[in-house]
């Protein structure tokens, strides 16, 4: 059976090898990091395409192994694609995904997926259509300890779930000097730090517990009105919601917290105990129960089988943000030579999260609660 297993692995590692060939279309951080998960996976980054001729080639020159396309319809037309990555301001998502999806590539999008729930649906139509692979980097999922909290509650551990809550906070925008494309409307869509982080949290939430989110009564908070030019989107959210399951819970959102680089918690309750998993310590999950708490501590010989499995170094050995991202394009490169491995978040999940989104803006608007558009 060993044998059997690891001649599996075996043809498909060489198989992501030889199909696994990749257009990156922006050239900034995230370029970068897709650009390591690629590489990481087996893949090989083949094209890059940016914001101008000039970056992509500079990006192709760093890289050292890439063509630089003038155009991203260029790069789509290149025989030696096969997985396009769309790491580029989001008001470009929805027109590059189809445009790829209709050159017969299989797509990684960067998130969210697209700027309205409307888009992100028809986006997530046309893949389908296709039979093509699209994914979206909800890569929170694949820290191992997240897939043991979800095997925890699966398990019925918990017991019933009653109530979730957490935080992602960080600082990145808290000087009025502070300014990224992110908080232009036109360009990131109209909710910034929800749209940006505030889907992780969702998703992951969402995930974690096999529950969905129902209704939603939220608000935002612009901190800093005027940075280079006015701003007309959000630096804090909060979040109050019901689930389908019965579960309540609340969320706050934020890019302006001083000190908070990274910050993602989560903490689910049910009738019997307690899961808390906080990103910037990935190394141990939190459990608590009436008569005691505990510390997990990410150990791939006591784990599931699925935590096991993104449990890419001995106890001991952190893992972090690239090794989430390494595991979901890896899994992403598994899907499109043999099948889908669990938890592979597919365009239908970036759709979820921009009708969560949806929800929210519109509840913020009228102060109101409002339903989930499933």
């Amino acid at each position: 059976m060993a044998d059997d297993i690891g001649g599996n692995v075996q043809a498909t590692n060489e198989a992501i090898a030889s199909t696994y060939r990749a257009g990156v279309i922006g050239t900034g951080f995230m370029g970068r990091v897709h650009t390591r998960a690629i590489r990481a996976a087996g893949g090989q980054v083949t094209a890059v395409s940016g914001s101008s001729p000039e970056k992509a080639r500079a990006f192709a020159a760093e890289i050292g192994e890439a063509v630089a396309y003038d155009d991203a319809a260029a790069l789509f037309a290149a025989p030696d694609v096969t997985v396009v990555h769309i790491c580029t301001p989001n008001h470009l998502h929805e027109q590059l995904a189809k445009a790829a999806v209709a050159a017969g590539k299989h797509v990684v999008c960067e998130k969210p997926l697209s700027v309205d729930a409307d888009s992100a649906t028809a986006m997530a139509e046309a893949a389908a259509d296709a039979g093509l692979v699209a994914t979206v980097p909800f890569v929170n999922r694949f820290h191992p300890l997240m897939r043991e909290a979800r095997q925890i509650i699966a398990d019925g551990t918990l017991g019933r779930v009653t109530l979730a809550h957490g935080s992602y906070l960080q600082d990145w925008l808290l000087q009025p000097g502070d300014d990224n494309w992110r908080v232009k409307a036109e360009l990131g869509g109209p909710l910034r730090a929800f749209g940006d982080i505030g889907s992780h949290w969702c998703d992951l939430l969402e995930f974690v517990t096999g529950d969905r989110i129902r209704r939603v009564s939220a608000q935002l908070s612009t901190v800093i009105p005027v940075r280079t030019e006015q701003v007309d989107t959000e630096d804090i959210a909060i979040l109050q919601f019901a689930t389908t399951g019965g579960a309540v819970g609340t969320t706050v959102i934020s890019q302006v917290s001083a000190g908070r680089k990274n910050r993602m918690l989560l903490e689910v309750s049910g009738t019997e105990g307690t899961v808390s998993f906080d990103q910037e310590q990935p190394e141990v999950l939190w459990l608590g129960k009436r008569d005691r708490s505990s510390l997990l501590v990410r150990d791939p010989d006591v784990l599931g089988s699925e935590a096991a499995r993104l449990s890419r170094v001995p106890a001991g050995h952190a893992q972090g943000y690239q090794d989430c991202f390494n595991a979901f394009v890896a899994d992403t490169a598994a899907a499109i030579v043999d099948k889908r491995p669990d938890g592979l978040p597919d365009f239908a999940d970036g759709a979820r999260a921009a009708r969560i989104a949806a929800a929210v803006l519109t509840s913020a608007r009228t102060s109101s609660w409002v339903e989930v558009d499933e």
